[in-house]
């Protein structure tokens, strides 16, 4: 049974959509939920795949948040045990040696806008709503929240949030740099898929690389910065892929990269 709760379709071998298979609960993330998703990442970086794409089952929910009903009678510990359990799972997402994009295709609320925040690109249906509501909840966002959606939003919009637990829209989502794009009704996933396959025929070490330059920007000053940006260009030239990437340009053919 817990197998079905996270379920995996891969389409050809560089691109995997993993769907949070809990419609009658809105997708809500217990821990049985999270430990499959962990699995499934995780086997998924053992094969090598470019590009995650991350969805919920149904068409009402990507993840309307953690379960309630599993948490309410959590002491002291066993939520600080949660919340580290859930981090844990989400940073397998943050640090994914490929691309991460989160579909989201209903409520993203709590755990579930957490979740969003994790991936690398967040591409919106337009019905999407997205938000922090824990503190209605008397909590706080345990997963990463505070820490992701400041990055995402800056400082005083997501103390906003976070403080007032609304709810946005796409659109709101999209201004605030939270979301990539908002797509009609019902086509997210496809167009995910889409950017999936775009973003998986790309060097497979440069796309690595990138996403690892990226993430330095966030955790370290512009001179530290760009000191490993250009320490990781000079990387790629220890690459088959570099070869073959600049030959093909050359000789005006499409490149056959090997992830080596």
């Amino acid at each position: 049974m817990s197998e079905q709760l996270v379920t995996v379709e891969h389409h050809g071998d560089a691109v995997a959509v993993l769907r949070i298979n809990r419609p009658d609960a809105l997708n809500a993330l217990n821990l049985a939920v999270l430990s499959r998703l962990g699995n499934c990442i995780d086997a998924e970086q053992q094969r090598g795949t470019t590009v995650l794409v991350v969805t919920g089952a149904g068409d009402k929910s990507f993840v309307a948040g953690a379960d309630i009903a599993e948490m309410q009678a959590f002491d002291r510990a066993e939520a600080t045990q949660f919340a580290r359990f859930g981090q844990r799972v989400f940073n397998m997402l943050s640090l994914y040696r490929g691309v991460t994009i989160a579909a989201v295709n209903g409520f993203a609320l709590g755990g579930g806008m957490e979740l969003a925040m994790a991936c690398d690109l967040i591409m919106l249906d337009e019905k999407a709503r997205l938000g922090q509501p824990e503190v209605n909840l008397a909590v706080i966002p345990g997963f990463g929240g505070t820490q992701r959606l400041v990055r995402l939003a800056g400082a005083q919009r997501a103390r906003e949030l976070i403080f007032t637990g609304r709810t946005i829209k796409a659109d709101e989502a999209v201004r605030l740099g939270i979301g990539l794009a908002a797509y009609p009704q019902g086509t997210v996933l496809a167009e995910a898929i889409a950017l999936a396959e775009t973003i998986s025929a790309k060097g497979p070490v440069a796309l690595r690389l990138a996403k690892q330059s990226c993430a330095n920007g966030e955790r370290f000053d512009a001179s530290i910065g760009f000191q490993e940006e250009a320490d990781m260009f000079g990387k790629c030239f220890e690459t088959a892929d570099q070869k073959e990437g600049m030959s093909a340009f050359l000789e005006k053919r499409t490149a056959r990269f090997q992830g080596a």
